[in-house]
């Protein structure tokens, strides 16, 4: 069986839903080359979008469209950042305290993209908000990685020890994370409305479908972008007080709406928002929501897709996370480099393969849902998603150097170019990315 495959097939496993047809795949020469079969996760994660795709196009009684994994988009899809150009500057993907730092006695992987995790690694340094960054590291290579790792958690600030894969795998973490299914599909006691909304097409099987997207950063932007591209109604709600980095934003809110507001302070606004959503994604770490009082269940029936870093067992359960850092834990850094000098994936490969997988997952719900009304919550994490591609076959230590994404998979609206949609059925989204917050927190009437 060819490696993509076997993802689709452990895909539709974990969910219990039949095997589908296989997509066949061209040979993707050295796109996505690497140690790890990057290209096998790439295409297996988009092929089980195209099927769950095909799924809600026969509970429509529509006929399946016959997608075709395009290597030359898969590439540019998951490589989107080293493509995107706003004003012809590119992104600046990692601030000057987001990498590998050396440290007393090993490497840690830090991420502090966003000024307040900056905040929270330098005050779990004992560094003030202003330290220059030369004094960070400093006191990073003074001190052990372990110890870096155990006060970042302790501050909510994200930094870890880089691992192997073997340290990872006889860890508590690298156990739960590698447990249970690839997306985990649990059913809740509510039950809503039958049957799946009306005026579907070919190309839109999910026409008339609403979905609250409450994530930023890539996995769930991603997941959330795919169901706009299938036709959903997309309402991104970010929140006031913490904008987003706004390459992130240019690069994975096409076809979206964009609204900004205070979910404590308009409870009542959100769970308007929320009684007429058929899909809410969140990103939230695991009893966030619970917490908050915003949880899936004041809207029976809903599908709530789930995505975080480590998963919602095991010790780091409730610890941030991102793709960068997930690869560093997880042992993928040392063996896309050396435990003396760490690398990376060719791509963000776990968070744009979890962001497919959850939006497969998503699909798959909605057709379950039509026939029985019941709501499910899909939980996609990328340690999970980590763990399969460690364990996948295929390895090619002597590998060709990964090719850039190509520019004749971007396309360019104004002065903001970003890639093609993954699927190569479709040559553009429905619309680039909005302006910021623009739009009113309302469902648009045509929805309906």
């Amino acid at each position: 069986m060819i490696a993509h495959e076997q993802l689709v097939r452990d895909y539709e496993a974990g969910i219990g839903v039949p095997a589908s047809g296989t997509v066949p795949a061209a040979d993707p020469g050295s796109c996505l080359a690497a140690a790890l079969p990057v290209w096998a996760l790439a295409a297996g994660s988009v092929a089980a979008v195209t099927a769950a795709a095909n799924r809600i196009r026969d509970a429509h009684h529509l006929n399946p469209v016959l997608h075709r994994l395009d290597p030359v988009r898969i590439t540019a899809a998951f490589s989107s950042e080293r493509l995107l150009r706003v004003g012809g500057a590119p992104a600046k993907v990692f601030a000057d305290l987001s990498g590998f730092f050396p440290t007393f006695d090993g490497w840690v992987r830090t991420h502090a993209n966003y000024p307040h995790h900056r905040a929270r690694l330098l005050a779990s340094l004992g560094l003030p908000d202003d330290a220059p960054v030369d004094l960070a590291v400093a006191q990073m290579a003074m001190s052990r990685a372990r110890d870096i790792e155990e006060r970042a958690a302790a501050h909510g600030a994200i930094a870890v020890q880089v691992r192997s894969e073997q340290e990872w795998a006889e860890s508590q973490q690298g156990a739960a994370a590698a447990s249970g299914p690839l997306v985990a599909v649990d059913t809740r006691i509510d039950r809503g409305e039958l049957g799946l909304p009306i005026g579907a097409s070919p190309l839109q099987p999910l026409r008339g479908v609403r979905v609250l997207d409450l994530t930023r950063v890539i996995a769930g932007p991603v997941a959330t972008r795919t169901l706009a591209l299938l036709g959903a109604e997309v309402l991104r709600i970010d929140p006031p007080h913490l904008p987003e980095i706004p390459w992130q934003y240019h690069d994975t809110c096409q076809g979206k709406r964009s609204t900004l507001l205070d979910l404590h302070r308009h409870l009542p606004l959100y769970n308007e928002l929320l009684a007429a959503a058929d899909v809410m994604i969140t990103g939230y770490r695991p009893g966030v929501l619970e917490n908050a009082g915003l949880t899936a269940a004041r809207r029976p029936g809903l599908v709530h897709g789930r995505i975080s870093a480590w998963g919602e067992s095991g010790p780091w359960g409730r610890r941030r996370g991102f793709d960068s850092i997930v690869q560093a834990a997880a042992g993928i850094s040392i063996v896309e480099g050396a435990p003396a000098v760490p690398g990376t994936l060719p791509a963000q490969a776990l968070d744009h393969a979890s962001g497919y997988l959850l939006a497969a997952g998503v699909i798959d719900a909605l057709v379950a849902r039509a026939h029985d009304g019941i709501g499910r919550d899909v939980r996609v994490a990328l340690a999970r998603t980590a763990s399969w591609l460690l364990d996948a076959p295929g390895r090619a230590p002597r590998h060709p150097q990964a090719a850039p994404p190509s520019p004749m998979a971007a396309v360019t609206h104004g002065n903001v170019t970003t890639a093609a949609p993954v699927l190569a059925e479709y040559p553009d989204y429905a619309w680039p990315a909005p302006r910021y917050g623009a739009d009113r927190p309302v469902w648009p009437l045509h929805t309906r």
